[in-house]
């Protein structure tokens, strides 16, 4: 049986215009599997490639070569040449994605964001507030906030929004990151509850955390990332013993980055390149979501899709 998300040969590279031009190369041919009913974690140091590797599987972020293939039954869908509309449909029906930030359009309530999802989802339209309404619910988010931009909500509770339209009726690929890093520990167990309750359902997981309490409660397995490659693995249980000096795990290493490492950084702030997939339907020209504070490449720039998380409406 195939695996439902296959990656293979998977490269990144950015470029530092402000700095010399230099190249960081972010990914270093990665290869991994996740199969239905599984969750894979990607562990490692902040910088290693992790949520670079998130965004090139959604693609968010255009990988210079390699190969990300979702399994849909039978059929192998290649996802790193897929047409902007077709992507974008496909995202709204078979895959879930939780950034570390909500980017929800303006003046949009919760319960908008989560009914819009679960139609893109193929809820049907008289059905999709409810759908909303039972997912926020199992968040812990208080109904009261429903109706609430959610531009003045806490960071807590937009990532529980997020969460919520991510799985609000479960997707056939799932991809996390930190999840979980703004919840208190009560709405942290409910979200961890509902991410285990979709592995068991067959969901395909793959996440990225720093948490490794969250990777030993959730994990089916774990990857160290390092430098860019998968450095180690085992099972989740285990994952903090899988240290830098583990043995290396798939491609080989590369010749040193131009420029030196010490300018890598996952979660560049990134601009549009003009090499980069064509604007997204309607016209918008979005950018892909910057890294949290301290994971910033000064003046870096990124090849980045013309698609992101909120691009699935328009092509609903």
């Amino acid at each position: 049986m195939h695996p439902t998300l296959r990656v293979r040969r998977l490269r990144k590279t950015f470029v530092l215009h402000t700095i010399d031009g230099r190249t960081v190369q972010s990914l270093h041919g990665v290869d991994l599997d996740v199969a239905a009913g599984e969750h894979v974690a990607l562990v490692g140091p902040s910088g290693a490639g992790k949520s670079s590797l998130l965004r090139c599987v959604y693609r968010t972020y255009l990988p210079d070569s390699g190969s990300v293939v979702l399994h849909i039954d039978s059929d192998p869908i290649e996802l790193t040449t897929l047409p902007d509309r077709t992507l974008a449909r496909l995202r709204g029906r078979q895959i879930g994605y939780v950034a570390q930030f909500l980017t929800a359009p303006p003046r949009t309530s919760a319960l908008a964001v989560v009914a819009a999802a679960a139609r893109r989802r193929g809820v049907p339209a008289d059905q999709a507030r409810d759908a909303a309404a039972t997912a926020l619910r199992a968040l812990g988010l208080d109904e009261v906030l429903w109706d609430v931009d959610c531009g003045v909500l806490s960071g807590g509770e937009r990532q529980r929004i997020n969460l919520a339209a991510a799985t609000v009726a479960p997707p056939r690929l799932l991809l996390l990151d930190e999840p979980v890093s703004a919840l208190d520990p009560a709405n942290r167990d409910l979200a961890l509850d509902l991410i285990a309750d979709l592995t068991n359902r067959g969901v395909a997981v793959l996440s990225v955390f720093h948490d490794m309490a969250a990777v030993r409660r959730l994990a089916t397995r774990a990857l160290r990332m390092a430098d860019g490659r998968v450095v180690a693995q085992g099972p989740g249980a285990s994952a903090e013993s899988l240290g830098a000096s583990s043995e290396s795990v798939g491609t080989p290493p590369d010749s040193a980055l131009a420029g030196g490492s010490d300018a890598q950084a996952e979660g560049d702030a990134v601009a549009r390149d003009p090499g980069a997939s064509a604007a997204s339907p309607g016209g918008a020209v979005p950018q892909a979501p910057a890294g949290p504070a301290g994971e910033r490449g000064p003046g870096s720039r990124a090849q980045v899709s013309g698609l992101d998380s909120q691009t699935m409406e328009v092509a609903k």
